[in-house]
């Protein structure tokens, strides 16, 4: 089976520069499970969440398409990581009292692994979807990214829809589980946050048909406008979907 890799080219940069899910997210996650003997993390990328949820999980089985990502993953001794697709894993029926996607579930065959979380998750099961958007910065600094953004806003491939509008249309056929509110942020300097917008699919798409010049442009503005070393606060919209399996 083929998957939209969209991020395997710069998976070094993706560890890196990517933000970290806040520590109320999974505390959350776990408070809502019925039990905690393993959670499946699809679509886990670098394994961010997965080893996040192992303080709370016995085992986190961590699955992800991109062999170059898992390469790039955090090793924890109650993570294992899995290279397959979101859509057929090798995780055994009824066996996961956790199914999470963190930006993840816009990139999945969603028919397909509705099926596949309906055979892996336990009976009573928290599944979930968590998204962030593009992040928001007060002031100039946030005009220009809006400017950057809208520079590259075409090259976003197809999926990349979901997200904009909070996972509207990624309908679960379970019951909905009340989510929490939780904010997302970080305390950055320019540098972590260009190479953050370095990771942006968009970008990666249009260096590869246009160049690096909208690039360029955007990484000068940051520096008129942003002194080096000085941190400032980024913040994401989060989007929470739960269901009771």
């Amino acid at each position: 089976m083929t998957f939209s890799d969209h991020f395997s080219a710069f998976a070094a940069r993706y560890a890196e520069f990517r933000p970290r899910y806040p520590a109320a997210l999974t505390a959350q996650l776990a408070e809502l499970s019925a039990d905690h003997d393993v959670a499946w993390d699809v679509g886990c990328g670098n394994g961010q969440l997965s080893v996040a949820l192992a303080t709370y999980f016995a085992r986190v089985i961590a699955t992800e398409p991109s062999r170059a990502q898992l390469d790039a993953a955090e090793r924890h001794p109650h993570v294992e990581y899995r290279c397959e697709p979101a859509e057929a894993s090798t995780l055994a029926d009824a066996s996961s009292d956790l199914v999470v996607a963190a930006q993840a579930a816009h990139w999945f065959d969603w028919p397909r692994w509705i099926a596949e979380v309906g055979r892996v998750a336990k009976p009573g099961a928290l599944v979930a979807l968590v998204s962030y958007g593009i992040q928001e910065v007060d002031g100039e600094v946030g005009a220009a990214i809006d400017r950057y953004r809208d520079a590259v806003a075409a090259y976003w491939p197809r999926g990349r829809e979901h997200v904009d509008n909070g996972y509207r249309d990624l309908v679960m056929p379970w019951p909905a589980v009340d989510a929490p509110r939780i904010a997302m942020t970080e305390l950055w300097t320019r540098d972590e946050l260009f190479g953050y917008v370095t990771t942006w699919s968009s970008t990666n798409r249009r260096l590869a048909e246009q160049g690096p010049a909208e690039l360029e442009r955007f990484h000068a503005r940051l520096g008129e406008l942003w002194p080096a070393g000085e941190r400032r606060e980024i913040r994401w919209p989060l989007t929470v979907k739960l269901a009771r399996r």
